[in-house]
C-alpha cells in the first residue's frame, strides 16, 4: 500500500521545522500546520497516513483537533507531544480521545521513527479493515460490480468461468450498466491481472485519429505526427484491452482490427515492420449486434471473431432488487470523495428509487446520489435532496423582494430546489465585495461550515475559498455586513 504524508502540527515555527526534517529524514514526505484549524485543511484536501501534533496552541489546540476528528470520521494515527509534566494529560488523550501515543519533548530520532513506523501499520489495517467490511457487508460483489439478484448472480457465474481463459468477450446491454466494470473484473480475475488494462472508447475518437490511437505511429507519419508514439495494442502488451463501443469504429478500421486480433501483431502507421503483441482483446457495445450488423455498423466477420463468449448485462429497472446495496456502497464512496456524512436513503428515498424506469441504469443512479450527497451533507437522504424530476416535485418559486425596499433576490445555488431556504436579499448600490462575502459566508451556514461542499457548491476550489476568508477575516469591513447595513440573508 503506498504511504500519504505526515502531519506535523505545532505552532512553534523552530519546533515544526526541526520535527519535519526528522520526519523527513526517516523517508517519510512531510506536511505542517500552524494550529488544529490549520491541520483539518490539509486532512481534506492530502493524503494523510499520520499525524503528530502538539497539544497547546492558538484557534485551535490538539485537543480540539482530535475531537473534530473524531466527530468527522477521520480514524488517522495521531502522535501527541508533550513537554516534561505534561505526561498525564497525554494519557487522558491517549484514552479519551483516541490517540495513537504521545512522544515526550525533546524528540528523539529513534523513538519517532519505530512510533512513525507503528502509525504507518496501523493506517494501513485501518484500509483493509475498511475494505473487508465493504465486501463483507453485502454477499453480491465481485470486483466493482454489486449485485444479488439471480441475473446478476449469473453475470458473477459467467465472469468467474471467463476470466481464467484467453478468450474473447463481447459485452453487450444499454449504456450505463457497467460494461467496463464487468471488463475490469474480468481483467482482474484472469493471469494478466499483474498486466496493463487500457480501455479505449471509440465512440470518442475522431475518425482520422482512431487508427492511430489503436496501432500507434512513427515519427512523420502524417501531418501533426512529430514523435513516434506506441498505440493501444502495445500499451495493453501483456495485458487486456477494452474496445468499448465497438460499433461506433469504421468499418475500414475493423477490417484492420481484425487482422491484428488474428495475427497477434501491430503495424504502426508509417511503419515498416510488424510489432508482436499479447494482449487480450474484450469488446462492449450498446446497440444489439445482429441489428449492427443488419445496419452495417459492425463488420460480420468481426463480431464472429470477437464473440467468442457473449455476456449480456441487465438493465438496472430488471434487478432492482440490488438498488439498496448499489446505493449503500455508492453512499459510502462519495462521503469519502466529498468529505460527507451520509447515512443511507430514507424510506421515501427508497420507495421512489424502486418506482424509477432509470433510462439511464447505474450512471444515472450515480448521479443522482452524487447530487443529493452534497446538497444533504449528513444524515438520510430525502425526498428534498433529490432534483425535482426524480423527487416528484417542481422547484419552489424563487423568493420576492420586500416592497419596502428595492431588493435583488438571488439563491446561493444554480437550481432553486437545491437550496429552496436560503435566500440573499441585496440592496441596490451594496459593494460587490461585500455581496460576494455575504454569499459565501450564507453558503457556509448553509453546509454548517463544512467549506470542501461550500467550495464546490459555490464552483471554487477549497485553496481559493480559503484564501478568500483569510482576506476577509482581516478585512475590517466585514462587521457592517455582519451587522446588516447592506445585505440580510433571510430564511
Amino acid at each position: 500500500m503506498s504511504v500519504g504524508q505526515i502531519l506535523v502540527v505545532d505552532d512553534d515555527a523552530q519546533q515544526r521545522d526541526d520535527l519535519a526534517e526528522m520526519v523527513a529524514s526517516c523517508g517519510y514526505e512531510v506536511a505542517t500546520a500552524g494550529d488544529g484549524r490549520e491541520a483539518l485543511g490539509k486532512i481534506a484536501t492530502s493524503s494523510i497516513s499520520a499525524i503528530i501534533t502538539d497539544l497547546v496552541m492558538p484557534r485551535m489546540d490538539g485537543f480540539a483537533l482530535l475531537k473534530e476528528m473524531g466527530a468527522r470520521g477521520d480514524r488517522i494515527p495521531t502522535i501527541v507531544l508533550t513537554a516534561c509534566g505534561g505526561i498525564d494529560n497525554a494519557i487522558a488523550v491517549v484514552h479519551d480521545l483516541k490517540a495513537f501515543w504521545f512522544l515526550e519533548k525533546p524528540v528523539q530520532l529513534g523513538v519517532l521513527r519505530t512510533l512513525l513506523e507503528r502509525a504507518i501499520e496501523q493506517r494501513h489495517m485501518i484500509e483493509e479493515t475498511d475494505r473487508l467490511h465493504r465486501y463483507l457487508s453485502y454477499s453480491g460483489v465481485l470486483g466493482e460490480l454489486i449485485g444479488e439478484s439471480p441475473c446478476m448472480q449469473e453475470i458473477f457465474s459467467l465472469i468467474r468461468q471467463v476470466a481464467p481463459t484467453t478468450a474473447s468477450v463481447l459485452i453487450t446491454g444499454e449504456s450505463g450498466t457497467g460494461k467496463e466494470l464487468v471488463a475490469r473484473a474480468i481483467h482482474q480475475l484472469s493471469p494478466r491481472s499483474a498486466g496493463p488494462f487500457v480501455a479505449v472508447n471509440c465512440a470518442a475518437l475522431p475518425e482520422s485519429l482512431m487508427e492511430s490511437e489503436l496501432f500507434g505511429h512513427e515519427k512523420g507519419a502524417y501531418t501533426g505526427a512529430v514523435e513516434r508514439r506506441a498505440g493501444c495494442f502495445e500499451q495493453a502488451q501483456n495485458g487486456t484491452l477494452l474496445l468499448d463501443e465497438i460499433g461506433e469504429m469504421p468499418l475500414g478500421t475493423q477490417a484492420k482490427l481484425l487482422r491484428v486480433i488474428e495475427d497477434s501483431k501491430v503495424r504502426r502507421l508509417g511503419g515498416a515492420a510488424d510489432i508482436p503483441v499479447s494482449v487480450r482483446v474484450l469488446a462492449a457495445t450498446n446497440r444489439p449486434p445482429l441489428k449492427a450488423i443488419e445496419e452495417k455498423h459492425l463488420r460480420e466477420d468481426l463480431y464472429y471473431r470477437l464473440n467468442v463468449f457473449h455476456m449480456s448485462l441487465p438493465a438496472l429497472r430488471e434487478r432492482k432488487s440490488d438498488i439498496p446495496a448499489i446505493s449503500a456502497a455508492m453512499i459510502r464512496d462519495l462521503n469519502k470523495k466529498h468529505g460527507c456524512r451520509v447515512t443511507g436513503l430514507s424510506p421515501d428515498v427508497l420507495a421512489r428509487f424502486q418506482e424509477s424506469a432509470w433510462p439511464g441504469n447505474v450512471r444515472e443512479l450515480r448521479n443522482i446520489i452524487e447530487r443529493a450527497v452534497i446538497v444533504a451533507g449528513e444524515g438520510e437522504l430525502h425526498l428534498r435532496h433529490l432534483p425535482g424530476a426524480v423527487a416528484g416535485s417542481t422547484p419552489p418559486a424563487p423568493a420576492v423582494a420586500r416592497p419596502s425596499a428595492p431588493v435583488v433576490p438571488a439563491t446561493v445555488a444554480a437550481e432553486p430546489a437545491m437550496l429552496p431556504d436560503d435566500v440573499l436579499q441585496v440592496k441596490v448600490g451594496t459593494r460587490m465585495a461585500d455581496v460576494e462575502e455575504a454569499f459565501v459566508r450564507l453558503t457556509l451556514k448553509h453546509t454548517n461550515n463544512n467549506k470542501r461542499k461550500s467550495a464546490q457548491l459555490l464552483g471554487l476550489c477549497l485553496r481559493t475559498l480559503h484564501n478568500k476568508l483569510r482576506a476577509w477575516e482581516g478585512n475590517h469591513s466585514r462587521t457592517a455586513v455582519a451587522a446588516g447595513s447592506h445585505i440580510a440573508p433571510t430564511e
